[in-house]
Protein backbone atom coordinates (compact mmCIF):
# COMPACT_ATOMS: atom_id res chain seq x y z
CA UNK A 1 0.00 0.00 0.00
CA UNK A 2 1.35 3.42 -0.83
CA UNK A 3 0.55 5.27 1.78
CA UNK A 4 -0.17 9.10 2.07
CA UNK A 5 2.42 11.76 3.33
CA UNK A 6 0.59 13.96 5.24
CA UNK A 7 2.00 17.02 6.82
CA UNK A 8 0.55 18.54 10.18
CA UNK A 9 0.30 22.42 10.32
CA UNK A 10 0.06 23.85 13.73
CA UNK A 11 0.87 21.84 16.92
CA UNK A 12 -1.85 22.51 19.34
CA UNK A 13 -4.33 20.54 21.13
CA UNK A 14 -5.99 19.57 17.60
CA UNK A 15 -2.25 18.93 16.16
CA UNK A 16 -1.29 16.54 18.51
CA UNK A 17 -4.24 14.37 18.28
CA UNK A 18 -3.69 14.72 14.29
CA UNK A 19 -0.36 12.79 14.74
CA UNK A 20 -1.86 10.18 17.07
CA UNK A 21 -4.63 9.17 14.51
CA UNK A 22 -2.09 9.25 11.67
CA UNK A 23 0.46 7.22 13.57
CA UNK A 24 -2.62 4.23 13.88
CA UNK A 25 -3.72 5.07 10.44
CA UNK A 26 -2.54 2.16 8.16
CA UNK A 27 -2.74 3.94 4.90
CA UNK A 28 -0.73 7.11 6.55
CA UNK A 29 2.57 8.47 7.36
CA UNK A 30 3.55 11.68 8.88
CA UNK A 31 5.60 13.68 6.44
CA UNK A 32 6.69 16.56 8.91
CA UNK A 33 5.40 19.12 11.22
CA UNK A 34 5.27 22.95 10.36
CA UNK A 35 5.56 24.74 13.77
CA UNK A 36 5.49 28.57 14.32
CA UNK A 37 8.72 28.16 16.66
CA UNK A 38 10.91 25.29 14.48
CA UNK A 39 12.36 22.48 16.23
CA UNK A 40 13.12 24.81 19.10
CA UNK A 41 11.36 23.47 22.59
CA UNK A 42 10.31 20.70 20.83
CA UNK A 43 8.10 18.17 23.09
CA UNK A 44 9.44 14.99 23.80
CA UNK A 45 6.94 12.88 21.24
CA UNK A 46 8.11 14.74 18.10
CA UNK A 47 11.93 14.02 18.26
CA UNK A 48 11.67 11.27 15.11
CA UNK A 49 9.85 13.76 12.65
CA UNK A 50 10.81 16.73 10.63
CA UNK A 51 10.15 19.90 12.24
CA UNK A 52 10.01 23.15 10.21
CA UNK A 53 8.62 26.92 10.27
CA UNK A 54 7.30 26.57 6.53
CA UNK A 55 5.80 23.84 4.91
CA UNK A 56 8.21 24.68 1.65
CA UNK A 57 10.91 23.32 4.18
CA UNK A 58 9.80 19.17 3.73
CA UNK A 59 9.82 17.16 0.83
CA UNK A 60 6.61 18.00 -0.85
CA UNK A 61 3.39 16.02 0.95
CA UNK A 62 0.28 14.97 -0.88
CA UNK A 63 -1.87 16.63 2.09
CA UNK A 64 -1.41 19.14 4.46
CA UNK A 65 -3.64 19.34 7.91
CA UNK A 66 -4.49 22.43 8.90
CA UNK A 67 -5.02 22.99 13.03
CA UNK A 68 -4.74 26.84 12.44
CA UNK A 69 -7.68 28.66 14.11
CA UNK A 70 -10.32 29.20 11.64
CA UNK A 71 -9.83 33.23 11.41
CA UNK A 72 -6.17 31.81 9.41
CA UNK A 73 -7.48 28.61 7.65
CA UNK A 74 -8.00 30.41 4.26
CA UNK A 75 -4.84 32.16 4.51
CA UNK A 76 -2.61 28.72 4.86
CA UNK A 77 -5.20 26.88 2.23
CA UNK A 78 -4.59 29.45 0.03
CA UNK A 79 -0.83 29.28 0.06
CA UNK A 80 -0.71 25.87 0.61
CA UNK A 81 -2.81 24.73 -2.54
CA UNK A 82 -0.91 26.92 -4.94
CA UNK A 83 2.50 25.13 -3.46
CA UNK A 84 -0.15 21.92 -5.25
CA UNK A 85 -0.56 20.21 -1.92
CA UNK A 86 -4.24 18.81 -0.60
CA UNK A 87 -5.18 20.79 2.05
CA UNK A 88 -7.88 20.23 4.82
CA UNK A 89 -8.89 22.10 7.74
CA UNK A 90 -11.91 22.07 10.51
CA UNK A 91 -12.67 26.17 10.06
CA UNK A 92 -16.17 26.07 12.04
CA UNK A 93 -17.58 29.56 11.52
CA UNK A 94 -20.75 28.21 10.04
CA UNK A 95 -21.95 31.26 8.38
CA UNK A 96 -18.72 32.02 6.61
CA UNK A 97 -18.30 28.49 5.36
CA UNK A 98 -20.19 29.07 1.57
CA UNK A 99 -18.09 32.39 0.93
CA UNK A 100 -14.74 30.88 2.27
CA UNK A 101 -15.55 27.25 0.20
CA UNK A 102 -16.05 29.93 -3.05
CA UNK A 103 -12.55 31.61 -2.51
CA UNK A 104 -11.08 28.25 -2.24
CA UNK A 105 -12.15 26.56 -5.12
CA UNK A 106 -11.16 29.12 -6.98
CA UNK A 107 -7.51 28.10 -5.83
CA UNK A 108 -8.04 24.78 -5.50
CA UNK A 109 -9.63 24.34 -9.39
CA UNK A 110 -6.78 26.31 -10.86
CA UNK A 111 -3.70 24.43 -9.10
CA UNK A 112 -4.89 21.61 -9.68
CA UNK A 113 -5.69 20.23 -5.82
CA UNK A 114 -7.99 19.33 -3.77
CA UNK A 115 -9.20 21.22 -0.40
CA UNK A 116 -11.90 19.87 2.44
CA UNK A 117 -12.94 22.48 4.18
CA UNK A 118 -14.70 22.61 7.51
CA UNK A 119 -14.23 18.69 8.33
CA UNK A 120 -14.56 18.96 12.31
CA UNK A 121 -17.22 17.15 13.99
CA UNK A 122 -19.77 20.19 13.83
CA UNK A 123 -19.68 21.37 11.03
CA UNK A 124 -18.39 17.94 9.26
CA UNK A 125 -19.84 14.76 10.54
CA UNK A 126 -23.21 16.29 12.27
CA UNK A 127 -23.68 18.18 8.71
CA UNK A 128 -23.49 14.79 6.91
CA UNK A 129 -26.13 13.34 10.07
CA UNK A 130 -28.36 16.52 9.24
CA UNK A 131 -28.49 16.24 5.58
CA UNK A 132 -29.28 12.01 6.05
CA UNK A 133 -32.12 12.98 8.71
CA UNK A 134 -33.18 16.23 6.13
CA UNK A 135 -33.29 12.76 3.31
CA UNK A 136 -35.60 10.48 5.32
CA UNK A 137 -37.56 13.59 6.59
CA UNK A 138 -37.76 15.93 3.41
CA UNK A 139 -39.69 18.64 5.27
CA UNK A 140 -39.55 19.03 8.91
CA UNK A 141 -37.46 20.83 11.61
CA UNK A 142 -33.82 19.53 12.68
CA UNK A 143 -32.16 20.80 16.16
CA UNK A 144 -29.08 20.52 17.04
CA UNK A 145 -27.87 21.37 20.27
CA UNK A 146 -23.82 20.97 21.46
CA UNK A 147 -22.70 20.40 24.82
CA UNK A 148 -22.60 20.87 27.64
CA UNK A 149 -18.37 21.52 27.10
CA UNK A 150 -15.51 23.31 26.16
CA UNK A 151 -16.05 24.53 22.26
CA UNK A 152 -12.58 24.88 20.81
CA UNK A 153 -13.44 27.69 18.37
CA UNK A 154 -15.13 29.70 20.81
CA UNK A 155 -11.74 29.20 23.35
CA UNK A 156 -9.43 30.37 20.46
CA UNK A 157 -11.39 33.18 19.82
CA UNK A 158 -12.16 34.94 22.92
CA UNK A 159 -7.82 34.00 23.76
CA UNK A 160 -7.05 36.39 20.76
CA UNK A 161 -8.80 38.96 22.22
CA UNK A 162 -6.36 41.41 23.25
CA UNK A 163 -5.83 41.75 27.22
CA UNK A 164 -6.96 38.35 27.68
CA UNK A 165 -4.45 36.10 29.09
CA UNK A 166 -6.31 32.82 29.36
CA UNK A 167 -9.91 31.87 28.13
CA UNK A 168 -12.47 29.16 27.82
CA UNK A 169 -15.22 28.88 26.31
CA UNK A 170 -18.65 26.67 27.81
CA UNK A 171 -21.36 25.79 25.55
CA UNK A 172 -24.24 25.03 27.36
CA UNK A 173 -27.24 23.78 25.49
CA UNK A 174 -30.75 25.34 26.20
CA UNK A 175 -32.63 23.52 23.68
CA UNK A 176 -34.42 23.60 19.82
CA UNK A 177 -30.48 24.87 19.12
CA UNK A 178 -30.49 27.65 21.53
CA UNK A 179 -26.71 27.85 23.46
CA UNK A 180 -25.41 29.78 26.13
CA UNK A 181 -21.58 30.43 26.02
CA UNK A 182 -19.88 30.73 29.35
CA UNK A 183 -16.27 32.53 29.02
CA UNK A 184 -13.86 32.36 31.66
CA UNK A 185 -10.68 34.73 31.45
CA UNK A 186 -7.93 35.79 32.69
CA UNK A 187 -6.76 39.33 32.21
CA UNK A 188 -3.50 40.68 30.93
CA UNK A 189 -2.76 43.74 33.89
CA UNK A 190 -3.51 47.08 32.82
CA UNK A 191 -6.39 45.73 31.02
CA UNK A 192 -10.23 46.49 31.52
CA UNK A 193 -12.54 43.18 31.63
CA UNK A 194 -15.30 45.45 30.68
CA UNK A 195 -13.59 45.95 27.52
CA UNK A 196 -12.08 42.94 27.04
CA UNK A 197 -16.17 41.28 27.55
CA UNK A 198 -17.78 43.52 24.93
CA UNK A 199 -14.80 42.61 22.42
CA UNK A 200 -15.65 38.60 23.00
CA UNK A 201 -19.59 39.63 22.79
CA UNK A 202 -19.19 40.98 19.67
CA UNK A 203 -16.59 38.66 18.09
CA UNK A 204 -18.41 36.68 14.88
CA UNK A 205 -18.28 33.36 17.18
CA UNK A 206 -20.51 34.25 19.92
CA UNK A 207 -22.57 37.58 18.75
CA UNK A 208 -25.69 35.25 17.60
CA UNK A 209 -25.73 33.57 21.26
CA UNK A 210 -26.39 34.62 24.70
CA UNK A 211 -22.59 35.04 26.05
CA UNK A 212 -21.05 36.15 29.57
CA UNK A 213 -17.82 36.88 29.88
CA UNK A 214 -16.50 35.98 33.61
CA UNK A 215 -13.16 36.90 35.27
CA UNK A 216 -11.46 33.88 36.88
CA UNK A 217 -7.89 33.91 38.92
CA UNK A 218 -7.19 30.43 36.96
CA UNK A 219 -8.52 28.73 33.78
CA UNK A 220 -6.98 25.94 33.96
CA UNK A 221 -8.23 24.81 36.93
CA UNK A 222 -11.35 24.65 34.79
CA UNK A 223 -10.34 22.59 31.67
CA UNK A 224 -11.98 19.76 30.46
CA UNK A 225 -12.02 18.84 27.07
CA UNK A 226 -15.39 16.75 26.77
CA UNK A 227 -18.19 17.91 24.66
CA UNK A 228 -21.08 16.70 23.22
CA UNK A 229 -24.22 16.90 20.67
CA UNK A 230 -27.75 15.93 20.72
CA UNK A 231 -29.04 16.27 17.03
CA UNK A 232 -33.10 15.67 16.59
CA UNK A 233 -35.29 16.02 13.87
CA UNK A 234 -39.38 15.86 13.76
CA UNK A 235 -40.95 15.57 9.91
CA UNK A 236 -42.71 14.32 7.29
CA UNK A 237 -41.68 10.99 4.86
CA UNK A 238 -44.00 11.08 1.97
CA UNK A 239 -47.12 11.63 3.64
CA UNK A 240 -46.44 10.30 6.58
CA UNK A 241 -46.43 12.71 9.78
CA UNK A 242 -44.42 12.77 13.54
CA UNK A 243 -41.29 10.98 11.93
CA UNK A 244 -38.44 11.74 15.13
CA UNK A 245 -35.02 10.81 14.72
CA UNK A 246 -32.36 11.19 17.26
CA UNK A 247 -28.59 11.00 16.95
CA UNK A 248 -26.55 11.97 20.08
CA UNK A 249 -22.39 11.73 21.03
CA UNK A 250 -20.28 12.93 23.99
CA UNK A 251 -16.51 12.87 23.27
CA UNK A 252 -13.38 14.46 23.42
CA UNK A 253 -13.56 17.33 21.31
CA UNK A 254 -10.02 17.72 19.72
CA UNK A 255 -9.62 13.99 19.30
CA UNK A 256 -12.71 13.60 17.31
CA UNK A 257 -11.46 16.40 15.27
CA UNK A 258 -8.39 15.04 14.54
CA UNK A 259 -9.69 11.73 13.32
CA UNK A 260 -12.01 13.21 10.91
CA UNK A 261 -8.97 15.73 9.86
CA UNK A 262 -7.30 12.45 8.97
CA UNK A 263 -10.42 10.97 7.42
CA UNK A 264 -10.97 13.64 5.17
CA UNK A 265 -7.29 13.90 4.23
CA UNK A 266 -7.86 10.39 3.06
CA UNK A 267 -10.57 11.35 1.18
CA UNK A 268 -8.89 13.85 -0.65
CA UNK A 269 -6.76 11.89 -2.58
CA UNK A 270 -9.75 10.81 -3.99
CA UNK A 271 -11.84 13.70 -5.78
CA UNK A 272 -11.31 15.41 -8.81
CA UNK A 273 -10.00 19.26 -7.94
CA UNK A 274 -11.90 21.55 -6.24
CA UNK A 275 -12.59 22.90 -2.52
CA UNK A 276 -15.43 20.19 -0.57
CA UNK A 277 -17.56 20.24 2.44
CA UNK A 278 -17.90 16.67 4.22
CA UNK A 279 -21.32 16.55 2.84
CA UNK A 280 -20.36 16.58 -1.08
CA UNK A 281 -17.94 14.17 -0.40
CA UNK A 282 -18.90 10.10 -0.93
CA UNK A 283 -18.85 8.20 2.78
CA UNK A 284 -17.24 5.60 1.47
CA UNK A 285 -14.21 7.77 0.38
CA UNK A 286 -13.42 8.76 4.16
CA UNK A 287 -12.19 5.03 5.00
CA UNK A 288 -9.61 2.93 4.80
CA UNK A 289 -9.60 -0.54 2.89
CA UNK A 290 -10.41 -2.04 -0.03
CA UNK A 291 -13.27 -0.43 -1.50
CA UNK A 292 -15.71 -4.03 -2.32
CA UNK A 293 -14.85 -4.86 1.12
CA UNK A 294 -16.06 -2.29 2.56
CA UNK A 295 -19.22 -2.73 0.92
CA UNK A 296 -19.49 -5.77 1.53
CA UNK A 297 -19.65 -5.14 5.44
CA UNK A 298 -20.96 -2.14 5.68
CA UNK A 299 -24.15 -2.19 3.65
Amino acid sequence: MEKIKAAIVGYGNIGRHVLEAIQTAPDFEVAGIVRRNGDADCPKELKEYKIVKNISQLPKPDAAILTVPSLKTEEYAVQILSMGINTVDSFDIHDLIPETRKRIMKVAVEAGRVAVISAGWDPGSDSIVRALMQAMAPRGTTYTDFGPGMSMGHTVAAKAVPGVKEALSITIPLGTGIHRRMVYVEIIDGYKFEEIAAAIKSDPYFVNDETHVVQVSSVESLKDMGHGVKITRKGVSGKTQNQLFEFGMKINNPALTAQLLVSAARASMRQKPGCYTMIEIPLIDYLCGDREDLIRRLV
